[in-house]
This record gives C-alpha cells, sequence and structure tokens, in this order.
C-alpha cells in the first residue's frame, strides 16, 4: 500500500513538474513588491519640544519616549535608544524625520543629554559637545493609521532591517532550501501528494516561499489541485523573473501574521508591533522564532488566545534552528527558558481615536494629500498626546463625581456627555479634541459635529462688537439691569438674569464678570444684531447666526471648536488663526510632500480685545469663574462660563494670557434635557482638573 502511495505521488509530482515546465507563458507577472510595497498611511502626534523646567516624570517626556519606541540601554545610545543615569538621561535621536519610518533605529544618531533635578525636572539639556541647548525635539508618537478598504496594516521593510535570526527561523520551518531550489521543491511536493492521497484531500501544502508568496498576491484561497498548477507555475514565472532575495522579502512584507479587530496584519514588521510593540529590528532570537512559527497559523499559535500552543510551536522552531547548526547551544538553550514576552493586546479605542476622528476626511478634501491610504504617507499632526489623554481622564473623572453627588444626572438611556478642545492660538495648532466621555459607546463627535446653544460664554463676541463698533464704549460703560420687554412677531420677549434679580446700573465690566443677561440685551439693541453676526464671524464662528435679539445671549447654535476657536483670537489679542490638526506630510520615503500653513490674519484691534481680555480676567477673579481658585487652579486664567435656557448646556472656555493654550468645555445631553447645573458647576470643573494634571494650574 505504501510503495503503491509513493509510486502514485512519484508520478503525480513527475505530471507536475512536466506541466509547469511545458505550460505557455501568461502575461507578463506585476512584480512581487507591487503590493506588499503599499501600506496605510500613518498618524503621528506633534514632535515633544523639551526645555529647561519641564516636567520628566512618569506622565511627562519619560511616557513619551516610551511610546516613542526608545530602548533603555546600558551603553552608548544609538538612534531611538536611551540611558538612564542617576541624574540625567543620554538620548540617541535621529533625524527628523528618519524616526517615522521602519528602520529608524540603524538611523545616525546624535546625543543629547538632560540634566535633572531631585523632583524630576528637566534642569539643563546638554549637545554630545557639553554645549547647553535651549530645546530639544523628541520624535513623534504613533497614534493611528489611515487604512485603505482592504483594511491591511503593513510596514514594508528591506531584507537589511530584519534580524538575521528572523531570516534563519522563518526559512528553516517554512522553506529550508529556499535558496536551491528553482521556485518548487519536488521532494516536499511528492511528500504533500503522499499525504494528500492517504487522507483522500488536500490535508498538506508542500508549497515553497515563492509559491506562498504567488498564492497570497495572485491567487485565490480556493483548495485545488487545479489551482496547486497555477500557483506551481506562477511561481517558476517569477523564479526566472525575480531575484531570491527580493522574492524573500516581498513574501516578509506580504505574509499575514494576525488580526487586530478589523485590520488584517501583514508583513513581519507590522507583526512585530502587533504582537511585541517593538521595531522588527530589535527582536530577540526567541521572538523572531515565535515570529516565524506564528506563519503556520495567526489563529491557531496566537500567542495571546493559546499561548500553550504558541510557546511549542516557538520552542520547535528553535530546536529546528539548533539542529541545522544556524545558533548554538547556549543561545537554543537561552531562548528555551525565554517568556513569551507578548505585549498587551491594545484597546481597540484609544482617546486619540477622538482627535483623527474625521481627519481624513478633511484630509483628503486638501487636494494636495491626495489619496492617503495604502500610500504610506506619515502625517504629522498637531495631537499633544499627554493633553489629549489628560483630557478624557479629566471628563471621565468629573463627570463620574457630578452623577455621584447629583443622582438625577443617571438617566435611563442618556448618559451625561462632555467634550474638550485645547487649541494653541499662536498657531491653531489643535492640541486636545475629545468628542465625548466613551468613544466605545458613542463615537457621535460633541466638539465637531454637535451644535449647541452657547448661551453666556458667547458675551464677549456681543462686547467685542459693541467696543469695535462704538469708540465711545469702554469696560465703564453703564449699562442698566432693568426690566425689558422686546415685541417680536412671534410674541414678547422678557428676558432676565439667571438669577431672576436686577441690579440696576452697572458697568460693561461688571455685565461681563458676573454674566448678567439684561444688560448684554440691552448692548446688543444697542449695537444691533448684524453687527454681532460680523464679529462671530472676524472670530472664525461659521455656523448659522439668526440676528435676532436673543443672539446677544447665544441663542443660535455653534460648534465647541468654533467657540474655543473664538475665544484664541481673544487670547491672541485680536489675530485670528485658522485651526488645523495636520502640520506636515511625508511620504514613504522621508520626502516632506506638503505642509498645512499657519493661517494668521490680524482681524480686530488689539486693544479694543484687551479691554474684553480684561474683564473675562475678572470673571475668573470676582465673578462666575471665580470656583476655579476654591479648584486649586492658582494661574491667571481668562475666562466664561456658559449656561442656556433650562440648564441644557453647560460651557466654560478659557485661556492662560501667555501661555499659549485655550481650553473649551460642554457639558450635557445629547436629547437636550436639562443637567439642572450652571456651567460654573458642570464644565468649570473639568477645565480645572485638566489644568492640574496638565500642570498648567500652578504659576
Amino acid at each position: 500500500m505504501a510503495r503503491r502511495l509513493w509510486l502514485a505521488g512519484f508520478g503525480l509530482g513527475v505530471a507536475l513538474g512536466l506541466t509547469v515546465a511545458w505550460w505557455p507563458e501568461g502575461p507578463a507577472l506585476r512584480s512581487p513588491h507591487a503590493r506588499s510595497a503599499a501600506e496605510p498611511s500613518r498618524l503621528f502626534s506633534r514632535p515633544l519640544v523639551i526645555r529647561p523646567g519641564d516636567e520628566a516624570g512618569p506622565r511627562g517626556i519619560r511616557e513619551h519616549l516610551r511610546r516613542a519606541g526608545f530602548r533603555e540601554v546600558a551603553g552608548r545610545p544609538q538612534a531611538m535608544e536611551l540611558r538612564v543615569e542617576a541624574r540625567a538621561w543620554v538620548l540617541g535621536l535621529p533625524a527628523f524625520p528618519a524616526s517615522l519610518f521602519a528602520g529608524a533605529s540603524r538611523a545616525p544618531a546624535r546625543q543629547v543629554r538632560i540634566e535633572l533635578d531631585g523632583a524630576g525636572r528637566v534642569t539643563e539639556l546638554r549637545s554630545e559637545d557639553g554645549s547647553s541647548l535651549a530645546q530639544v525635539m523628541l520624535p513623534p508618537v504613533a497614534i493611528g493609521s489611515l487604512y485603505g478598504p482592504s483594511r491591511v496594516d503593513r510596514e514594508p521593510v528591506g531584507l537589511h532591517e530584519l534580524p538575521p535570526a528572523l531570516i534563519d527561523a522563518v526559512l528553516v520551518i517554512e522553506d529550508r532550501r529556499f535558496f536551491d531550489h528553482p521556485g518548487l521543491d519536488v521532494r516536499r511536493t511528492v511528500g504533500a501528494l503522499i499525504a494528500n492521497l492517504r487522507a483522500a484531500a488536500l490535508v498538506e501544502g508542500g508549497s515553497t516561499i515563492t509559491q506562498q508568496l504567488v498564492k497570497n498576491l495572485y491567487l485565490t484561497p480556493e483548495r485545488s489541485f487545479t489551482r496547486k498548477l497555477r500557483e506551481a507555475r506562477l511561481a517558476r514565472q517569477i523564479e526566472r523573473a525575480v531575484e531570491k532575495p527580493a522574492i524573500l522579502e516581498a513574501y516578509l512584507n506580504e505574509v499575514y501574521l494576525g488580526q487586530r479587530g478589523s485590520v488584517a496584519v501583514h508583513g513581519v514588521a507590522a507583526a512585530a508591533r502587533h504582537w511585541f510593540d517593538r521595531d522588527v529590528g530589535s527582536l530577540s532570537l526567541a521572538e523572531c522564532a515565535l515570529l516565524a512559527g506564528i506563519l503556520r497559523g495567526p489563529s491557531a499559535y496566537s500567542p495571546r488566545r493559546h499561548p500553550g500552543a504558541a510557546l511549542n510551536r516557538r520552542n520547535l522552531v528553535l530546536n529546528e534552528l539548533y539542529q541545522a547548526g544556524r545558533i548554538d547551544e547556549g543561545a537554543w538553550s537561552g531562548a528555551l527558558q525565554a517568556e513569551l514576552g507578548i505585549a498587551p493586546a491594545p484597546p481597540l479605542t484609544t482617546a486619540a481615536d477622538w482627535f483623527q476622528q474625521d481627519l481624513a476626511r478633511e484630509l483628503r478634501r486638501k487636494s494636495a494629500f491626495g489619496l492617503l491610504s495604502d500610500r504610506g504617507l506619515r502625517v504629522v499632526t498637531t495631537l499633544d498626546l499627554a493633553l489629549q489623554e489628560a483630557a478624557q481622564r479629566a471628563i471621565g473623572r468629573e463627570l463620574s463625581a457630578l452623577e455621584a453627588e447629583h443622582p438625577a444626572l443617571l438617566r435611563e438611556g442618556s448618559r451625561l456627555q462632555a467634550a474638550l478642545v485645547a487649541i494653541d492660538p499662536r498657531r491653531g495648532d489643535v492640541l486636545a479634541l475629545i468628542g465625548g466621555r466613551d468613544r466605545e459607546r458613542s463615537s457621535f463627535h460633541r466638539a465637531l459635529r454637535s451644535r449647541r446653544q452657547p448661551g453666556s460664554v458667547f458675551k464677549p463676541v456681543v462686547a467685542l462688537a459693541a467696543l469695535v463698533e462704538d469708540a465711545e464704549l469702554d469696560l465703564e460703560t453703564i449699562l442698566r439691569d432693568e426690566p425689558i420687554t422686546i415685541r417680536r412677531p412671534e410674541g414678547t420677549w422678557r428676558p432676565g438674569n439667571y438669577d431672576r434679580r436686577f441690579r440696576g446700573p452697572v458697568t460693561l465690566r461688571e455685565a461681563i464678570e458676573r454674566s448678567l443677561n439684561v444688560p448684554f440685551v440691552r448692548l446688543g439693541q444697542r449695537v444691533g444684531p448684524d453687527a454681532i453676526v460680523r464679529m462671530a464671524r472676524t472670530l472664525g464662528i461659521e455656523s448659522p447666526l439668526e440676528p435676532v435679539p436673543a443672539l446677544s445671549l447665544g441663542a443660535s447654535e455653534v460648534t465647541l471648536l468654533e467657540m474655543t476657536s473664538a475665544y484664541a483670537t481673544l487670547a491672541g489679542e485680536g489675530t485670528h488663526v485658522t485651526p488645523r490638526r495636520v502640520q506636515v506630510v511625508f511620504d514613504a520615503a522621508a520626502r516632506r510632500v506638503v505642509g498645512e500653513p499657519v493661517e494668521r490674519s490680524a482681524r480686530v484691534s488689539a486693544a479694543r480685545v484687551r479691554l474684553v481680555n480684561e474683564a473675562l480676567l475678572g470673571a475668573v477673579e470676582r465673578g462666575t469663574g471665580r470656583r476655579l481658585r476654591a479648584l486649586g487652579v492658582s494661574v491667571p486664567v481668562a475666562g466664561k462660563t456658559g449656561t442656556t435656557t433650562n440648564d441644557r448646556d453647560a460651557w466654560f472656555i478659557g485661556f492662560l494670557p501667555g501661555r499659549d493654550l485655550v481650553v473649551g468645555v460642554w457639558v450635557g445631553f445629547d436629547d437636550g434635557h436639562s443637567i439642572g447645573l450652571p456651567g460654573s458647576r458642570a464644565a468649570l470643573p473639568i477645565f480645572a482638573a485638566f489644568l492640574k494634571e496638565t500642570h498648567h494650574a500652578e504659576r
């Protein structure tokens, strides 16, 4: 029986060889690199600029270095490496933007020394020659990818960038005679045919690496003898046209090695990040053996779901390497004792996802960026990852505290929500952008897509419109806080103050600081709603605004991003900077493709804006924002609370004069249900928590 099977297998092998040899050549094949060279475009945070006085602790520079991919070493640091001393760190920094690309760890590096004090703050920065530096730019952190329709994650690398141990491990377990056969390994093919005849089915493939590459690039997953014949023919054609190293490189960049949610992980470089959160060039022998072992079945040998099977498979690869003489006994023994070393599975959503939501669509609208997916572009954004995560934590903690204090906020089917925007008013950079409390439960972006009435945070717009239109006005101008009746076609409107009291004559300064409605209605009547709309447009608000008397109290709906951008113009003393989320884009060869320029224009008299800002400082010191001091914020803040009709929306927007930070916060229910709290109680605590966690709250 065994002899008959062997003869049958041999006969089929001969038939296969003759078929491949004499089958007519098909059309010219595209290069095996064509598909494996495609990769998603990557998104990165902004580079971190460090200066003396900066915090280096667990959530400061050290955390940024870890996320950027720096490895700690004992000797002289190379690119993307860090040596820790008693009160200093020595970094090996690659030339920017080399750190954004595969193989950066092997790029030339310059040495930078960071001196620290006992409290973990930077005291001095020094170059390799000992000279003092004013600042140092650290490489950015990868925050996400823009995938094409295929949803494939891939990081193409050259064969020379891979550890020799990984190449040896793949060859010894997948195709030992790869450099000797012409695309087909007859010995393996015959063995597989015999096994298949025994089972009366295709249970073994016996495919070479070239055949596997052909199957991945050109053929369907169908398991049939006809497809095997086509696979063999195409493998021979590729072997005639392409050098062996190029075939191996294409295979290692194309092979499927795991799944992350809906995204398929292809290629050893992307797999190294997926399984180990490491650059493929830094993998150990044991990690290389595990990666090679997973090739047989990424699901069956998943080290996260089936660690036992993965360990056995890795050890099999190590044994094969040892028996083939590719590693010595010491390396073999040490690798067998190593842990799997798998990194924790990354969460399906992160705080950065809020920032990158709709970013691809925004970029595609700019023709210069063109098609983003599958081109391997590197998009350096404006995101400050530390601020983004601090914002998400502040929202989570403070909303939970509000619900604990006010159980009525815990409603069935509708959760209390919040959004936060942080902008650098000098450059328009969006530093943090949070669209809701929990993106896994609701991905609706309340900072970008939700238009809500701004209430009293709109009053500075009204005040500035009046100050610009009427040169006689100043902060000491008297306004009447007395009952007023306004007749409209839809009925009579009698606005009142939040506390239902009237104070008689008040100054414009008092009206802003104490957020008095009636004086602002009178001011709006004096200047006219059309002038208010013009000023809103000047400050960067683009949403439809109805020129009616109630506009003075923020009755028209706007987005949080728009309103925060308007305050950024105030922080810039009348210079408006268009918000941007992208700094620069590089192509796959590290060439600059395009940069998104800073769009800056002087729009309002700086002297008039300073009057409004002075009143906003007073609003925090003496007015509706004074609770900020009780919450532990001691730094000067110019800001304004906002509360809409029936307490449906709570706002606080503020900026730190001279500190290049504007922060806007909104709190409410998506369905417009009343939260029963003013902006000073619902939104302002989130602002305070954010400043304290990011070290912006101290003088």
